[in-house]
Parts: structure tokens; sequence; C-alpha cells
């Protein structure tokens, strides 16, 4: 009886995680069929930014949000997204403030 032995597939994603002042993008060779949390396991991203959670930190491809469990395909841009430090709703409020507050400035 012959056994035919599959080589392992490997498939090449991008996976970024960005700072307010540094991004990291890192092309990396991943297993065909690996989910993104074992992507990122096997990154090493996790030991050069320790701040990373997966519990904390929610991820995404190319822009939306996707959970651990999901399965990569190739040429995916996995993304690590950091934890909003201010109520997008706040931030929108303040920004126009400070355009109302420039505009009576300049029109005086």
């Amino acid at each position: 009886m012959k056994f035919m032995v599959k080589g392992c597939n490997h498939i090449k994603i991008e996976i970024v995680y960005a700072l307010p002042d540094t991004q990291i993008l890192e092309q990396i060779t991943i297993r065909s069929g690996d989910t993104a949390e074992q992507a990122i396991l096997e990154s090493g991203i996790l030991e050069r930014f320790p701040e990373i959670t997966l519990t904390n930190n929610r991820i995404g491809i190319f822009g939306n949000f996707v959970k651990p469990n999901t399965i990569l395909r190739p040429n995916d841009r996995l993304e690590i997204y950091r934890p909003l430090t201010v109520d997008p709703k706040k931030a929108r409020l303040l920004r126009a403030q400070k355009a109302k507050n420039k505009s009576n400035c300049s029109s005086q």
C-alpha cells in the first residue's frame, strides 16, 4: 500500500501594528490553514510589544474586524488594533470646537 505524503503548504501574509510614532509592517510565512491567532503568536510580535493581548486588542484583515480563529488566506494583511484612548464622539466634538475657535479668531 502506498501513502502519499503531502508537503506542508505555506502562504505569505502581512502583519501590521501601529503605534503613535511607529508602524510595524512585516511579511511573514505561515502554514496554510493557520488562524489569525496562530499567525500573531508565531510572528514574535507579542514578545516585541508585550502590551498587545488578544483579549484587549481587536484584529482585522484589510480594515474589517475578524475573530482570532479566522483562517488566513494568501496575501492577507492582518492588522492588530490598539484600544481607543479617546471616545470618538468626544474627539469629534473637540475637533469641531477647535475649528470653530480658529475660524472666530481669523475673522476678527
